[in-house]
Protein backbone atom coordinates (compact mmCIF):
# COMPACT_ATOMS: atom_id res chain seq x y z
CA UNK A 1 0.00 0.00 0.00
CA UNK A 2 1.31 3.37 -0.82
CA UNK A 3 1.55 6.32 1.06
CA UNK A 4 -1.71 8.49 0.83
CA UNK A 5 -1.82 11.15 -1.50
CA UNK A 6 -0.91 14.33 0.64
CA UNK A 7 -3.54 16.84 1.52
CA UNK A 8 -3.41 20.63 2.53
CA UNK A 9 -6.77 20.49 4.53
CA UNK A 10 -5.52 18.66 7.71
CA UNK A 11 -6.03 19.89 11.08
CA UNK A 12 -3.73 18.82 14.22
CA UNK A 13 -5.03 16.91 17.01
CA UNK A 14 -7.47 15.44 14.84
CA UNK A 15 -7.53 11.62 13.45
CA UNK A 16 -7.14 12.77 10.14
CA UNK A 17 -4.12 14.43 10.83
CA UNK A 18 -2.66 11.31 12.05
CA UNK A 19 -4.06 8.69 9.03
CA UNK A 20 -2.84 11.34 5.97
CA UNK A 21 0.04 13.27 4.83
CA UNK A 22 -0.46 17.07 5.46
CA UNK A 23 1.75 19.29 3.00
CA UNK A 24 0.73 22.78 2.76
CA UNK A 25 1.53 23.73 -1.34
CA UNK A 26 3.48 27.23 -0.55
CA UNK A 27 6.33 25.37 1.62
CA UNK A 28 7.84 24.77 -1.87
CA UNK A 29 9.80 27.62 -1.87
CA UNK A 30 12.26 29.41 -4.82
CA UNK A 31 15.18 27.32 -3.75
CA UNK A 32 14.26 25.44 -0.72
CA UNK A 33 11.38 24.47 1.16
CA UNK A 34 9.61 26.04 4.80
CA UNK A 35 6.60 24.89 6.68
CA UNK A 36 5.45 26.09 9.77
CA UNK A 37 5.52 22.84 11.75
CA UNK A 38 2.94 20.98 12.78
CA UNK A 39 0.27 23.25 11.09
CA UNK A 40 1.46 23.33 7.00
CA UNK A 41 3.45 19.98 6.85
CA UNK A 42 3.18 17.06 9.70
CA UNK A 43 5.48 13.79 10.04
CA UNK A 44 3.48 11.88 7.13
CA UNK A 45 3.73 14.76 5.04
CA UNK A 46 8.01 14.75 5.35
CA UNK A 47 7.64 11.31 4.28
CA UNK A 48 6.34 12.26 1.22
CA UNK A 49 8.79 14.82 0.39
CA UNK A 50 11.16 11.78 0.96
CA UNK A 51 9.72 9.64 -1.42
CA UNK A 52 9.17 12.61 -4.04
CA UNK A 53 13.01 13.34 -3.85
CA UNK A 54 13.96 9.73 -4.47
CA UNK A 55 11.81 10.32 -7.67
CA UNK A 56 13.01 13.19 -8.55
CA UNK A 57 16.49 11.72 -8.31
CA UNK A 58 15.39 8.84 -10.58
CA UNK A 59 14.33 11.33 -12.74
CA UNK A 60 17.31 12.92 -13.49
CA UNK A 61 19.38 10.07 -13.14
CA UNK A 62 20.97 10.75 -10.10
CA UNK A 63 22.17 8.00 -7.93
CA UNK A 64 20.21 8.14 -4.79
CA UNK A 65 22.89 8.76 -2.25
CA UNK A 66 22.12 12.00 0.12
CA UNK A 67 23.87 13.64 3.30
CA UNK A 68 21.35 14.42 5.72
CA UNK A 69 21.74 16.34 8.97
CA UNK A 70 19.94 18.98 11.22
CA UNK A 71 19.94 22.22 13.13
CA UNK A 72 19.35 22.82 16.50
CA UNK A 73 15.58 23.03 17.53
CA UNK A 74 12.91 21.06 19.29
CA UNK A 75 11.87 19.21 16.74
CA UNK A 76 14.44 19.34 13.65
CA UNK A 77 15.51 15.54 14.69
CA UNK A 78 11.89 14.69 14.78
CA UNK A 79 11.39 16.36 11.38
CA UNK A 80 14.40 14.48 9.73
CA UNK A 81 13.66 11.16 10.82
CA UNK A 82 10.50 11.47 9.48
CA UNK A 83 12.46 12.62 6.05
CA UNK A 84 14.79 9.86 6.01
CA UNK A 85 11.92 7.42 6.58
CA UNK A 86 10.70 8.62 3.15
CA UNK A 87 14.12 8.66 1.69
CA UNK A 88 15.13 5.23 2.85
CA UNK A 89 11.37 3.71 1.51
CA UNK A 90 12.36 5.61 -1.70
CA UNK A 91 15.76 3.64 -1.51
CA UNK A 92 18.46 5.74 -0.47
CA UNK A 93 21.68 5.53 0.61
CA UNK A 94 21.37 7.71 3.79
CA UNK A 95 24.58 9.25 5.29
CA UNK A 96 22.92 10.88 8.62
CA UNK A 97 25.61 13.42 10.17
CA UNK A 98 23.17 14.15 12.85
CA UNK A 99 23.61 18.16 14.22
CA UNK A 100 25.08 20.17 11.53
CA UNK A 101 25.35 23.61 9.89
CA UNK A 102 24.32 23.76 6.65
CA UNK A 103 27.80 24.49 5.40
CA UNK A 104 28.90 20.97 7.20
CA UNK A 105 26.31 19.21 5.12
CA UNK A 106 27.49 20.45 2.31
CA UNK A 107 31.24 20.09 2.98
CA UNK A 108 30.18 16.34 4.04
CA UNK A 109 29.06 16.15 0.52
CA UNK A 110 32.43 16.41 -1.07
CA UNK A 111 33.90 14.31 2.04
CA UNK A 112 31.85 11.19 1.58
CA UNK A 113 31.88 11.72 -2.34
CA UNK A 114 27.57 11.70 -2.16
CA UNK A 115 25.50 13.39 -4.71
CA UNK A 116 22.77 14.57 -2.77
CA UNK A 117 21.68 16.74 0.30
CA UNK A 118 19.21 17.85 2.55
CA UNK A 119 19.88 19.85 5.49
CA UNK A 120 16.93 19.93 7.77
CA UNK A 121 16.87 23.36 9.09
CA UNK A 122 14.70 26.18 8.91
CA UNK A 123 17.65 28.85 8.78
CA UNK A 124 17.05 32.09 10.62
CA UNK A 125 13.28 31.70 10.69
CA UNK A 126 11.63 32.17 14.07
CA UNK A 127 10.58 28.92 16.13
CA UNK A 128 7.93 27.07 14.81
CA UNK A 129 9.24 26.49 11.35
CA UNK A 130 11.13 24.09 9.37
CA UNK A 131 13.09 23.45 6.38
CA UNK A 132 15.11 21.51 4.07
CA UNK A 133 17.68 22.63 1.59
CA UNK A 134 18.32 20.30 -0.82
CA UNK A 135 20.40 19.68 -3.90
CA UNK A 136 21.50 16.62 -6.05
CA UNK A 137 24.68 18.13 -7.49
CA UNK A 138 27.37 19.27 -5.42
CA UNK A 139 28.05 22.43 -4.81
CA UNK A 140 24.69 23.41 -5.63
CA UNK A 141 21.42 23.54 -4.32
CA UNK A 142 18.19 23.04 -5.56
CA UNK A 143 16.49 26.44 -7.65
CA UNK A 144 13.27 27.03 -9.14
CA UNK A 145 12.87 24.37 -11.78
CA UNK A 146 13.83 21.39 -9.56
CA UNK A 147 11.59 22.92 -6.78
CA UNK A 148 8.56 22.95 -8.92
CA UNK A 149 8.90 19.60 -10.23
CA UNK A 150 9.41 18.20 -6.31
CA UNK A 151 6.35 19.87 -5.50
CA UNK A 152 4.29 18.39 -8.54
CA UNK A 153 5.72 14.84 -7.40
CA UNK A 154 5.10 15.47 -3.87
CA UNK A 155 1.10 17.45 -3.76
CA UNK A 156 0.53 14.42 -6.50
CA UNK A 157 1.23 11.66 -4.43
CA UNK A 158 3.93 10.64 -7.23
CA UNK A 159 6.00 8.47 -6.17
CA UNK A 160 6.69 4.49 -5.29
CA UNK A 161 8.49 2.82 -2.52
CA UNK A 162 10.97 0.31 -4.04
CA UNK A 163 12.50 0.14 -0.69
CA UNK A 164 16.17 -1.05 -0.69
CA UNK A 165 17.36 2.16 1.37
CA UNK A 166 20.59 1.59 3.51
CA UNK A 167 21.34 3.52 6.41
CA UNK A 168 24.78 5.23 7.69
CA UNK A 169 25.61 7.44 10.94
CA UNK A 170 28.39 9.27 10.87
CA UNK A 171 29.58 10.60 13.56
CA UNK A 172 32.21 12.53 13.71
CA UNK A 173 31.17 15.04 10.01
CA UNK A 174 31.68 17.90 12.61
CA UNK A 175 35.23 17.45 13.61
CA UNK A 176 35.79 16.59 10.14
CA UNK A 177 34.75 19.87 8.99
CA UNK A 178 35.97 21.65 11.67
CA UNK A 179 39.66 20.10 10.84
CA UNK A 180 39.31 21.14 7.21
CA UNK A 181 39.33 24.98 8.32
CA UNK A 182 42.02 25.47 10.37
CA UNK A 183 44.55 22.77 8.88
CA UNK A 184 46.59 25.94 8.08
CA UNK A 185 48.54 28.37 9.19
CA UNK A 186 47.56 30.69 12.20
CA UNK A 187 46.76 34.19 12.13
CA UNK A 188 49.67 36.32 12.69
CA UNK A 189 47.85 39.29 14.24
CA UNK A 190 45.95 38.35 17.84
CA UNK A 191 42.72 39.31 16.98
CA UNK A 192 40.09 39.52 19.49
CA UNK A 193 36.81 38.38 18.33
CA UNK A 194 33.32 38.33 19.63
CA UNK A 195 31.70 35.00 17.87
CA UNK A 196 28.06 35.69 18.70
CA UNK A 197 25.63 32.85 18.02
CA UNK A 198 22.38 33.26 19.07
CA UNK A 199 21.96 30.39 20.94
CA UNK A 200 22.00 28.85 17.64
CA UNK A 201 23.71 25.86 16.05
CA UNK A 202 26.45 27.65 15.27
CA UNK A 203 27.87 27.60 18.83
CA UNK A 204 29.09 23.99 18.60
CA UNK A 205 31.37 24.70 16.05
CA UNK A 206 32.12 28.92 15.46
CA UNK A 207 34.30 29.58 18.62
CA UNK A 208 36.23 26.29 18.27
CA UNK A 209 37.44 26.89 15.05
CA UNK A 210 38.06 30.72 15.47
CA UNK A 211 40.21 29.87 18.34
CA UNK A 212 42.36 27.00 16.96
CA UNK A 213 43.17 29.97 14.01
CA UNK A 214 45.01 31.79 16.64
CA UNK A 215 42.00 34.44 17.69
CA UNK A 216 40.72 35.59 21.11
CA UNK A 217 37.55 34.68 21.11
CA UNK A 218 34.71 36.15 23.43
CA UNK A 219 31.71 33.74 22.67
CA UNK A 220 28.21 35.72 23.23
CA UNK A 221 25.37 33.43 22.98
CA UNK A 222 27.09 30.04 22.12
CA UNK A 223 25.75 27.82 24.67
CA UNK A 224 22.94 26.14 22.23
CA UNK A 225 19.42 27.18 23.81
CA UNK A 226 16.42 26.69 21.10
CA UNK A 227 14.09 28.73 22.73
CA UNK A 228 16.44 30.96 20.99
CA UNK A 229 15.82 33.37 24.86
CA UNK A 230 17.57 36.08 23.91
CA UNK A 231 16.93 37.11 20.04
CA UNK A 232 16.06 34.41 16.74
CA UNK A 233 20.21 33.70 15.36
CA UNK A 234 19.87 36.48 12.39
CA UNK A 235 22.84 38.80 11.81
CA UNK A 236 20.65 40.55 8.96
CA UNK A 237 18.44 41.55 12.12
CA UNK A 238 19.39 44.72 14.06
CA UNK A 239 18.66 43.39 17.66
CA UNK A 240 21.40 40.59 16.74
CA UNK A 241 23.74 43.23 15.63
CA UNK A 242 22.98 45.85 18.21
CA UNK A 243 24.04 43.01 20.84
CA UNK A 244 27.56 41.89 19.08
CA UNK A 245 28.15 46.09 18.95
CA UNK A 246 27.52 46.57 22.38
CA UNK A 247 29.78 43.17 23.29
CA UNK A 248 32.65 44.39 21.28
CA UNK A 249 32.73 48.03 23.15
CA UNK A 250 32.31 46.63 26.49
CA UNK A 251 35.41 43.76 25.75
CA UNK A 252 37.49 46.20 23.24
CA UNK A 253 37.50 43.45 20.46
CA UNK A 254 38.64 43.69 16.56
CA UNK A 255 35.61 42.79 15.31
CA UNK A 256 32.68 40.87 16.11
CA UNK A 257 31.34 38.34 13.79
CA UNK A 258 27.45 36.95 13.66
CA UNK A 259 26.46 33.78 12.61
CA UNK A 260 22.75 32.41 11.76
CA UNK A 261 20.63 29.73 12.96
CA UNK A 262 22.25 27.23 10.51
CA UNK A 263 25.83 28.72 10.35
CA UNK A 264 25.47 29.47 6.38
CA UNK A 265 26.01 33.48 6.80
CA UNK A 266 27.93 35.94 9.03
CA UNK A 267 27.48 39.54 9.86
CA UNK A 268 30.25 42.10 10.67
CA UNK A 269 30.60 44.66 13.78
CA UNK A 270 33.86 46.53 13.44
CA UNK A 271 35.96 47.51 16.28
CA UNK A 272 33.95 50.51 17.46
CA UNK A 273 31.02 48.84 17.47
CA UNK A 274 29.44 50.01 14.28
CA UNK A 275 27.47 47.31 12.55
CA UNK A 276 28.53 47.00 8.48
CA UNK A 277 25.95 45.81 6.20
CA UNK A 278 27.09 41.89 4.70
CA UNK A 279 26.87 44.30 1.23
CA UNK A 280 29.52 46.71 2.44
CA UNK A 281 31.75 43.82 3.94
CA UNK A 282 31.31 41.92 0.64
CA UNK A 283 33.23 45.07 -1.02
CA UNK A 284 35.52 45.48 1.49
CA UNK A 285 36.41 41.22 1.13
CA UNK A 286 36.35 42.14 -2.77
CA UNK A 287 38.94 44.94 -2.18
CA UNK A 288 41.16 42.60 -0.67
CA UNK A 289 40.87 39.46 -3.03
CA UNK A 290 40.82 42.01 -5.88
CA UNK A 291 44.62 42.95 -4.44
CA UNK A 292 45.89 39.52 -4.54
CA UNK A 293 44.01 37.65 -7.65
CA UNK A 294 44.23 39.95 -11.16
CA UNK A 295 40.83 41.11 -13.06
CA UNK A 296 38.87 39.00 -10.15
CA UNK A 297 35.60 38.76 -11.22
CA UNK A 298 32.24 38.79 -8.12
CA UNK A 299 28.60 38.23 -8.34
CA UNK A 300 26.55 40.45 -5.89
CA UNK A 301 22.44 40.06 -5.44
CA UNK A 302 20.55 42.87 -6.16
CA UNK A 303 20.19 43.59 -2.78
CA UNK A 304 23.55 45.13 -2.79
CA UNK A 305 25.56 48.75 -2.55
CA UNK A 306 26.22 50.16 -5.86
CA UNK A 307 29.60 50.66 -4.74
CA UNK A 308 30.27 47.11 -6.41
CA UNK A 309 30.41 48.63 -9.45
CA UNK A 310 31.81 52.10 -8.36
CA UNK A 311 34.46 51.72 -5.89
CA UNK A 312 37.43 53.13 -7.03
CA UNK A 313 39.73 50.28 -5.40
CA UNK A 314 37.56 47.71 -7.52
CA UNK A 315 38.24 49.12 -10.74
CA UNK A 316 41.59 50.01 -10.50
CA UNK A 317 41.96 46.52 -9.20
CA UNK A 318 40.39 45.08 -12.79
CA UNK A 319 37.74 43.86 -11.03
CA UNK A 320 33.94 43.48 -12.63
CA UNK A 321 30.82 42.49 -10.67
CA UNK A 322 27.52 41.61 -12.27
CA UNK A 323 24.43 41.93 -10.38
CA UNK A 324 22.26 38.42 -10.24
CA UNK A 325 19.17 37.49 -8.25
CA UNK A 326 18.32 37.06 -4.65
CA UNK A 327 19.02 33.74 -3.20
CA UNK A 328 21.58 31.76 -2.13
CA UNK A 329 20.75 29.12 -4.65
CA UNK A 330 20.83 31.49 -7.55
CA UNK A 331 24.14 33.46 -6.40
CA UNK A 332 25.78 29.94 -5.95
CA UNK A 333 24.61 28.44 -9.13
CA UNK A 334 25.59 31.98 -11.10
CA UNK A 335 28.95 32.37 -9.33
CA UNK A 336 29.69 28.52 -10.32
CA UNK A 337 28.75 29.03 -14.46
CA UNK A 338 30.69 32.34 -14.67
CA UNK A 339 33.50 31.00 -12.47
CA UNK A 340 33.23 34.11 -9.76
CA UNK A 341 35.82 34.15 -7.31
CA UNK A 342 33.18 35.19 -4.84
CA UNK A 343 29.59 35.83 -4.76
CA UNK A 344 28.13 38.19 -2.21
CA UNK A 345 24.53 38.39 -1.10
CA UNK A 346 23.50 41.34 0.88
CA UNK A 347 21.83 38.81 3.67
CA UNK A 348 25.67 37.69 4.44
CA UNK A 349 25.60 34.38 2.49
CA UNK A 350 28.98 34.64 0.57
CA UNK A 351 30.00 31.97 -2.16
CA UNK A 352 33.92 31.37 -2.24
CA UNK A 353 34.74 29.07 -5.29
CA UNK A 354 37.94 27.82 -6.06
CA UNK A 355 40.98 28.47 -5.03
CA UNK A 356 39.35 30.29 -2.04
CA UNK A 357 36.57 27.97 -1.56
CA UNK A 358 34.11 24.86 -2.89
CA UNK A 359 31.48 27.31 -3.54
CA UNK A 360 28.73 26.59 -1.13
CA UNK A 361 27.92 29.39 1.23
CA UNK A 362 29.77 29.33 4.51
CA UNK A 363 29.58 31.33 7.37
CA UNK A 364 32.91 30.04 9.11
CA UNK A 365 34.31 30.99 5.62
CA UNK A 366 33.62 34.01 5.30
CA UNK A 367 34.37 35.10 9.18
CA UNK A 368 37.98 33.50 7.74
CA UNK A 369 38.29 35.80 5.18
CA UNK A 370 36.86 38.59 6.96
CA UNK A 371 40.38 37.62 9.77
CA UNK A 372 42.49 36.88 7.02
CA UNK A 373 41.86 40.66 5.56
CA UNK A 374 42.70 41.88 8.93
CA UNK A 375 45.68 39.86 8.90
CA UNK A 376 47.14 41.32 5.44
CA UNK A 377 46.02 44.70 7.01
CA UNK A 378 48.00 44.84 10.20
CA UNK A 379 48.58 48.01 11.11
CA UNK A 380 44.76 49.36 9.86
CA UNK A 381 41.60 48.10 12.20
CA UNK A 382 38.23 47.12 10.96
CA UNK A 383 36.79 50.78 11.33
CA UNK A 384 39.50 51.79 9.15
CA UNK A 385 39.07 49.28 6.19
CA UNK A 386 35.22 50.23 6.64
CA UNK A 387 36.16 54.05 6.54
CA UNK A 388 38.22 53.89 3.53
CA UNK A 389 35.24 52.75 1.58
CA UNK A 390 33.20 55.39 -0.41
CA UNK A 391 30.82 56.82 2.01
CA UNK A 392 26.58 55.49 0.77
CA UNK A 393 23.44 56.04 2.96
CA UNK A 394 22.11 52.67 3.26
CA UNK A 395 19.22 51.44 4.92
CA UNK A 396 18.60 48.12 6.79
CA UNK A 397 16.61 45.25 4.96
CA UNK A 398 13.12 45.64 5.17
CA UNK A 399 10.36 43.31 5.20
CA UNK A 400 6.80 44.27 5.04
CA UNK A 401 4.22 41.09 5.17
CA UNK A 402 2.29 39.90 2.53
CA UNK A 403 1.36 36.43 1.83
CA UNK A 404 2.76 34.11 -0.20
CA UNK A 405 0.10 34.02 -2.64
CA UNK A 406 -0.11 37.67 -2.83
CA UNK A 407 3.40 39.12 -3.26
CA UNK A 408 4.43 37.64 -6.63
CA UNK A 409 1.39 39.60 -8.34
CA UNK A 410 2.43 42.63 -6.17
CA UNK A 411 5.76 43.03 -7.25
CA UNK A 412 4.72 42.43 -10.90
CA UNK A 413 2.60 45.26 -10.70
CA UNK A 414 5.17 47.62 -9.00
CA UNK A 415 7.51 46.45 -11.95
CA UNK A 416 4.90 47.38 -14.63
CA UNK A 417 4.48 50.44 -13.04
CA UNK A 418 8.19 51.86 -12.49
CA UNK A 419 8.47 50.73 -16.40
CA UNK A 420 5.68 52.95 -17.60
CA UNK A 421 6.84 55.45 -15.53
CA UNK A 422 10.33 55.81 -17.05
CA UNK A 423 9.31 55.50 -20.33
CA UNK A 424 6.78 58.40 -19.85
CA UNK A 425 9.91 60.43 -18.76
CA UNK A 426 8.58 60.71 -14.88
CA UNK A 427 10.74 61.54 -12.55
CA UNK A 428 10.84 59.80 -8.72
CA UNK A 429 11.94 60.95 -5.86
CA UNK A 430 12.72 64.22 -8.04
CA UNK A 431 15.13 62.57 -10.28
CA UNK A 432 15.20 60.92 -13.78
CA UNK A 433 15.63 57.38 -13.81
CA UNK A 434 19.08 55.70 -14.87
CA UNK A 435 18.23 52.29 -15.14
CA UNK A 436 16.14 49.91 -13.99
CA UNK A 437 17.19 46.68 -13.21
CA UNK A 438 14.41 43.23 -13.23
CA UNK A 439 16.32 40.10 -13.04
CA UNK A 440 14.79 40.05 -9.76
CA UNK A 441 11.86 42.51 -8.56
CA UNK A 442 12.47 45.69 -9.70
CA UNK A 443 15.71 47.72 -8.94
CA UNK A 444 15.36 51.79 -10.18
CA UNK A 445 18.01 53.24 -10.24
CA UNK A 446 18.16 57.45 -10.42
CA UNK A 447 19.88 59.89 -11.72
CA UNK A 448 23.03 60.20 -9.34
CA UNK A 449 23.11 56.37 -8.68
CA UNK A 450 20.17 56.92 -5.66
CA UNK A 451 18.09 53.50 -6.08
CA UNK A 452 15.45 51.45 -4.54
CA UNK A 453 14.67 47.89 -4.87
CA UNK A 454 11.18 46.24 -4.16
CA UNK A 455 11.55 42.70 -4.23
CA UNK A 456 9.20 39.12 -3.25
CA UNK A 457 11.25 37.21 -0.27
CA UNK A 458 11.75 33.88 -1.13
CA UNK A 459 11.61 31.90 1.84
CA UNK A 460 8.53 34.16 4.02
CA UNK A 461 5.34 35.57 3.49
CA UNK A 462 6.62 39.07 3.12
CA UNK A 463 8.37 41.89 0.15
CA UNK A 464 11.64 42.80 0.43
CA UNK A 465 12.70 46.72 0.45
CA UNK A 466 16.35 47.71 0.17
CA UNK A 467 17.21 51.73 -0.68
CA UNK A 468 20.42 53.34 -0.92
CA UNK A 469 22.08 56.59 -1.64
CA UNK A 470 25.31 57.43 -2.86
CA UNK A 471 24.74 61.58 -2.16
CA UNK A 472 22.88 62.08 0.76
CA UNK A 473 20.32 61.04 3.63
CA UNK A 474 17.58 63.30 2.10
CA UNK A 475 17.73 61.22 -1.35
CA UNK A 476 18.04 57.84 0.54
CA UNK A 477 14.55 58.80 2.23
CA UNK A 478 13.25 60.44 -1.10
CA UNK A 479 13.54 57.27 -2.82
CA UNK A 480 12.14 55.14 0.34
CA UNK A 481 9.01 57.62 0.39
CA UNK A 482 8.51 56.94 -3.23
CA UNK A 483 8.76 53.37 -3.05
CA UNK A 484 6.35 53.09 0.07
CA UNK A 485 3.96 55.49 -1.59
CA UNK A 486 3.71 52.68 -3.91
CA UNK A 487 3.31 50.01 -1.27
CA UNK A 488 0.93 51.88 0.74
CA UNK A 489 -1.43 51.62 -2.25
CA UNK A 490 -1.87 47.68 -1.83
CA UNK A 491 -3.46 46.92 1.44
CA UNK A 492 -2.53 43.05 0.97
CA UNK A 493 1.10 44.83 2.48
CA UNK A 494 1.73 45.34 6.04
CA UNK A 495 3.67 46.74 8.46
CA UNK A 496 7.69 46.89 8.30
CA UNK A 497 9.24 44.51 10.21
CA UNK A 498 12.25 48.07 10.41
CA UNK A 499 11.77 51.19 8.95
CA UNK A 500 14.90 53.39 8.20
Amino acid sequence: MMLPQPRADLKPNTADFERFPLVKPTGFREYDARWLYPEEINLMGLNAVGLGMAKLFAERGVKKRIVVGHDYRSYSSAVKQALMTGLLAGGFEVHDIGLALSPIAYYAQFALDVEGVAMVTASHNDNGWTGIKMGLSRPLTFGPEEMGRLKDIVLAGDFDAPGGGRYIFVPDMGERYMKALTDRPKLKRRLKVVAACGNGTAGAFAPQVLAALGCDVIPLDASLDYTFPRYNPNPEDMEMLHAIAAKVRETGADVGLGFDGDGDRCGVVDNTGEEIFADKVGVMLARDISSLHKDARFVADVKSTGLFMTDPVLLANGAKTTYWKTGHSYIKRFSHETKALVGFEKSGHFFFNPPLGRGYDDGLVAAIAVCDMLDRNPTKSMADLRNALPKTWQSPTMSPHCDDDKKYGIVEKLVAHFKAAAENGEKIAGQAVRELITVNGIRVVLADGTWGLIRASSNKPELVVVVESPTSEANLRAIFSALDAELRKYPEVGAYNQKI
